[in-house]
């Protein structure tokens, strides 16, 4: 077995740093050797909490020889979560750390050497901020098909500039999860303890997982921010650019549109919601076919715009069999 706490500090820790992982063996030391090299921390005290989602391979193990070799000042420590599924990871990272700024970062993404440290400091400028998110920009493997910064954020890619500013949740505009921060108060005190969106898990692309506590978090209040010092390289695979899979991608990240949208929506709003969901993505997709015509087929940018508009069309469909499944299971 593992121990949770490698070493115990005396020191008040003061931001967590979490990974979330599934079968990360190869992955997750790039993670953690880039943590190490950290900069500007000296003046606060912070922690690394990995979280194995059930993993199958070898993620555990990778983590116990760190821990035997661990010479940091800050903790090292190991969680494993049977429940598969991004969200439940993340539900366990916010139990389980010891801090009220818990910072997220994919295992396949690599931190600048100042990550902790803007992460804190933005935490600590904008006490109203719920969750923050910085800039992510794209490490290929392959070079990017042509045009294809108009599909781009669906890989979690986010450039948003060099000056902070607010997000727009109301208008589905958020921060990723592959590198956030969560303020552990705003997401304990407002988020469900059962996400209904849990993540990729069981042949399931259903994405909205990272969006669906933000949006609880906003409608209670708390503010969502960009923070551009926050800076990290998302490494994206040959396999990740192919057609499959960014179709199936697109897919699951519009589906649950129509259920995001009801969650700071008053009941009589709902039916109102849905229509215009359908009319807008319906006109969309009219005008895509006008505009590229036979490309829409061959096209892979505009192949992947159209099941955008597409899923987004259908969005209020899944919400309704959603609605109606959790009401026959209560």
């Amino acid at each position: 077995m593992i121990d949770n706490i490698y070493k115990v500090s005396m020191k008040q820790v003061k931001f967590t740093v979490a990974i979330p992982t599934y079968n990360g063996e190869k992955r997750l030391p790039k993670v953690l050797d880039k943590l190490r090299e950290q900069i500007n921390t000296e003046h606060f005290d912070w922690e690394i909490l990995v979280v194995d989602n059930n993993s199958k391979d070898s993620t555990a193990e990778i983590v116990k020889n760190y821990q035997k070799n661990w010479s940091e000042a800050y903790d090292l420590r190991y969680y494993f979560e049977v429940e598969q599924g991004a969200a439940f990871a993340r539900q366990r990272a916010i139990r389980e750390a010891k801090t009220e700024l818990v910072g997220f970062l994919d295992d396949d993404v690599i931190p600048a050497s100042d990550w902790v440290a803007a992460a804190y400091e933005f935490g600590q400028k904008y006490p109203q901020a719920g969750a923050f998110g910085g800039q992510i920009h794209g490490d290929f493997e392959v070079p990017p098909p042509e045009n294809f910064k108009r599909i781009q954020s669906f890989l979690a890619i986010r450039e948003r500039g060099l000056k902070a500013h607010l997000y727009s949740p109301e208008k589905l505009i958020l921060p990723p999860s592959a590198s956030w921060v969560i303020r552990k108060k705003a997401w304990l005190d407002n988020v469900p303890s059962r996400p209904t969106l849990g993540g990729r898990a069981k042949g399931s692309m259903i994405q909205g997982d990272d969006y669906e506590p933000l949006l609880y978090m906003h409608k209670a209040g708390w503010e969502i921010w960009y923070n551009p010092e926050m800076q990290v390289a998302h490494h994206i695979p040959k396999s990740r650019l192919e057609k499959d899979y960014l179709i199936s991608l697109i897919r699951g990240s519009c589906l649950c549109i129509c259920y995001l949208r009801m969650i700071g929506a008053k009941t009589w709003e709902k039916p109102f919601i849905m229509v215009k969901i359908m009319l807008g993505s319906l006109k969309r997709t009219i005008q895509h076919i006008v505009k590229y015509k036979w490309q829409v087929r061959t096209d892979l940018i505009a192949s992947c715009e159209m099941e955008f508009y597409l899923s987004s069309f259908a969005s209020p469909f899944y919400f309704l069999k959603t609605l109606l499944l959790s009401r026959r299971l209560s």
